[in-house]
């Protein structure tokens, strides 16, 4: 429940030469809400600027994790065309050589060969030209290169002038000869994504070098109507270390829409600054190669009629080019290229919206691709095959990535107009809240084997409404700072947000000043809708996903979202933000109270505990602070944007610092970190060889840590940990078989379908655990807990009926492990075994750093379990 404050100023507390002094922020003035400026893309405010001043950056710098700090959040330093043309070069910085980087063992380029090709690139000639996109996770520049013919810095403001037009203006661009006649369409090539993917790199820097010295009038041509931008290595990280991941440990092919790492949202502002309308993204390894499109479902938030004409007419000509190389499987061990849309029946679709090309068609591409090329030299293959035969693979993979990328630029340039007019037409559809088109052979022809079985549309609602407090008998805000955080997240990615500057009735609802308005009459409502939506229940469209198939920001990210069905927007005043208001808050007088119901809110605390604040858990789970503690929390809310609130509450028991031995996935590691947790990760092997137990106050385990496994003197340890009050909290089937392995809390877990995902309903019993927690949650590989001893309290129940929202949830072959077997049953459970708290969850609360508004429930768990 939100915190209502309609009427009264926010104040800020900062300490200045020590006083404190307390400034003002009139809800609705000009401090609290920033004076818009145009929506605009390249040369936009929407990079590093607003990276630089929104409280999601202030709090990840605060956080102190540099390695996902140091690119800045969303901020490239792409764009900024006022006053420059093409070429745009700079003499790139080298890297020092690393004799261990990956790729020299396959005779491809290491990372730090780059940098000196592309300054050698840049000197041929005048076509290309050199841009840092921002930094890895490990600290690797991103280079953006561009290959074009040269513009002076007018001509580059006229594109400029014409992208935007295309968006903003989508009906007068259709009309506009200016933009059929002289645009320069935009493609994309996405490299290296998957670290130990590496032959797109190499060959994007064969292309880019080919380009620069071709003096043919075909190639001069291409660069006459089109940007050709490269992407060179999406994961330098893992591109050096052998590794799918970046140093976070994260598949960035995961994270698009989420976007909580540097490189994932460096390829966000290359798709706002840039508006690819083609894009290709390079990977490996399916033999025969494998050319997206792909199999059902496809994603319902799709101009998919427009889309599935050009990626399969694309598909037909990059198919060609690879297979006409003249590799074969008797000689090479090359087979010949797959389409999944036309050779496949499903398990490799584009319905979630992860994936770099699953992600694109929302800027307005209309051809996007997942290339796999043939040849396996990562993994095992690296690691047992001789090197002569590694680096022939690699050669054959490069030339298959080569053949690939220049079958998309022969295509682009070919169709530029009608592919151009097909991204206008995306944004029109959007700007003018036109109906999607169904696919069918008549729709998109020219695609055989279109069958029911490829129609996917949505209803999109006119509007959302992200509520904000005080609206009396109206839709109020559940957490005002998980609302801020949505709002800037869904500005990063494009999406046009406006803010209320009086109350307003809408859908029904009365929603106070403040509240935030998210049109659907926007060039970008797909991607509006794929994130704030509850999405689709798909379980019985097909058998089987590639990945996750269901994601709601609206459900899952903390804040209040309503859906508006219907009606128009007349009596709605309101007007565009490039940011959301801050929300920071420390009440004036008396104690002060802070809701645990966002992770800011914990990071907060965790950084207020470790100053040796004095601070008392409440009943319903919040944290209660002295009125003496209100510079701390001044200090805290303008860090964190997060509010403090008079109480008259003194709360219970203390709260204490707590350390965290974690047993846990990449993801998990990062969002507890996030939350500002003193966190030492451990595994089996870690404690076999003698961590010391001094060190933590609670153990969380998900993953890498097996029992059975262990020593008998680290067995001893661990026990000799939990039973001299050390708590425990369990996730998934890991979690769930130690605290049964330990004797710990008596419950049966009762494992679900492991292929199942997606958002559920939830009923929180409220408490130290999931007070205020949402109502909704996410499951992948789901659980729950039956056989409930004395003492085990059920803290969340999954939903009665079939609690699955969105998402792919199927019964396994027995008939058992859906969501009926799991509906009303507890998903959350907490307990002691007399000497050690034990809190387990059935849920994944903590994926991939997605459902933020779970996040404070292991927040919460940690804190009450910790010693």
């Amino acid at each position: 429940m939100g915190i209502s404050r309609p009427s009264r100023p926010v104040l800020l507390t900062t300490a200045t030469a020590g006083a404190l002094v307390l400034t003002a922020l009139v809800p609705g003035s000009a401090t609290a809400d920033p004076t818009p400026r145009p929506i605009t893309r390249e040369g936009s405010p929407l990079g590093a600027d607003r990276a630089a001043r929104t409280p999601e950056a202030a709090a990840e710098r605060a956080l102190g994790d540099a390695r996902s700090g140091a690119a800045g959040l969303g901020g490239t330093g792409l764009g900024g065309d006022k006053g420059r043309g093409y070429p745009r070069e700079q003499r790139l910085d080298l890297p020092p050589e690393n004799p261990a980087d990956k790729s020299i063992k396959l005779g491809l380029t290491p990372y730090h060969g780059i940098a000196p090709k592309l300054n050698a690139l840049q000197r041929i000639g005048d076509r290309v030209s050199v841009e840092i996109a921002g930094r890895s996770a490990g600290g690797h520049q991103l280079y953006l290169v561009t290959v074009t013919a040269p513009e002076s810095a007018r001509e580059t403001a006229r594109q400029t002038r014409m992208r935007e037009r295309m968006a903003n203006d989508p009906v007068g661009a259709a009309k506009d000869e200016a933009i059929k006649a002289s645009y320069k369409t935009p493609v994309f090539i996405n490299n290296n994504i998957h670290g130990n993917e590496w032959e797109g790199t190499d060959a994007a820097l064969k292309l880019i070098e080919k380009l620069a010295k071709a003096e043919d009038k075909k190639s001069r041509d291409l660069l006459a109507h089109n940007r050709l931008y490269f992407n060179v290595t999406t994961n330098p990280d893992g591109r050096i270390a052998g590794t799918r991941a970046n140093a976070n440990g994260f598949d960035l092919n995961r994270d698009f829409i989420t976007a909580s790492q540097p490189e994932a949202r460096a390829v966000r502002e290359i798709a706002v600054a840039k508006q690819p309308a083609v894009m290709i993204d390079l990977h490996g390894y399916v033999n025969g190669t494998l050319i997206e499109p792909t199999t059902p479902p496809h994603g319902e938030n799709y101009e998919y009629d427009l889309f599935l004409k050009n990626s399969y007419a694309n598909a037909l000509g990059m198919e060609a080019a690879v297979n006409g190389l003249g590799y074969t499987e008797a000689k090479d061990g090359v087979q010949p290229a797959v389409i999944p849309f036309r050779d496949q029946k499903e398990g490799w679709d584009d319905w979630p919206p992860i994936f770099t090309p699953q992600y694109m068609p929302f800027h307005g591409a209309v051809a996007t691709h997942t290339i796999e090329f043939p040849m396996q030299v990562n993994n095992e293959e690296y690691e047992s095959q001789p090197v002569a035969e590694l680096r022939r693979r690699a050669r054959i993979n490069t030339d298959i990535a080569g053949a690939a990328m220049r079958a998309t630029l022969d295509y682009t340039d070919r169709h530029r107009t009608s592919v151009i007019a097909d991204q206008i037409e995306v944004f029109r559809r959007g700007a003018t809240g036109a109906e999607q088109v169904p696919v069918s052979e008549e729709t998109v022809p020219g695609v055989p084997g279109i069958g029911p079985e490829d129609v996917y549309t949505t209803e999109f609602p006119r509007a959302y409404v992200i509520p904000a407090d005080g609206a009396k008998g109206g839709r109020g805000q559940r957490s005002a700072t998980a609302a801020a955080r949505l709002v800037d997240h869904l500005i990063a990615n494009d999406v046009r947000v406006e803010r209320a500057s009086h109350a307003f009735r809408l859908g029904g609802r009365t929603y106070a000043k403040g509240s935030y308005v998210v049109d659907m009459h926007q060039p970008k409502r797909g991607l509006a809708n794929v994130m704030l939506a509850d999405g689709r229940d798909i379980s019985d469209k097909v058998s089987t996903m590639y990945d996750i198939s269901g994601w709601s920001l609206g459900r899952l990210w903390g804040a209040s979202v309503d859906a508006v069905r219907g009606g128009g927007l007349k009596g709605v005043h309101a007007r565009p933000v490039q940011a959301a208001s801050q929300v920071g808050y420390v009440a004036p007088r008396g104690d002060l109270r802070l809701r645990l119901d966002d992770p800011r809110e914990i990071a907060a605390l965790n950084s207020l505990l470790a100053q040796g604040v004095t601070v008392r858990r409440d009943r319903d789970g919040s944290a209660v602070l002295p009125s003496s503690a209100r510079r701390a929390a001044a200090a805290a809310a303008k860090k964190y944007d997060v509010a403090f609130d008079a109480t008259k509450a003194k709360g219970g028991a203390a709260l204490h610092r707590t350390r965290v031995a974690a047993a846990v996935t990449p993801g998990e590691l990062f969002a507890l970190r996030e939350m500002n947790f003193d966190v030492v990760p451990v595994s089996t092997d870690v404690l076999n060889s003698g961590f010391d137990w001094k060190k933590a106050d609670v153990l969380f385990v998900s993953a890498g840590l097996d029992r059975s496994e262990l020593t008998a003197a680290a067995r001893d340890r661990l026990d000799r940990f939990l039973t001299k009050g050390g708590g425990l909290v369990g996730r998934g089937a890991t979690g769930a078989a130690l605290n049964a392995d330990a004797g710990l809390l008596a419950v049966k877990a009762v494992g679900g379908n492991g292929d199942a995902n997606g958002v559920v309903r939830v009923v929180n019993a409220g408490g130290t655990v999931t007070g205020g927690a949402p109502d909704h949650g996410f499951v992948y590989s789901p659980s729950w807990f039956t056989d409930l001893g004395p003492g085990v309290r059920v803290e969340q129940k999954y939903g009665t009926g079939n609690p699955l929202v969105s998402g792919h949830w199927r019964a396994a072959e027995d008939g058992t492990g859906g969501p009926a077997d799991a509906a009303g049953r507890a998903a959350v459970v907490s307990g002691s075994d007399g000497a050690t708290d034990v809190v387990l969850f059935g849920t994944e609360p903590l994926f991939r750093d997605h459902p933020k508004g779970m996040f404070p429930q292991v927040g919460r768990a940690l804190l009450s379990v910790g010693r």
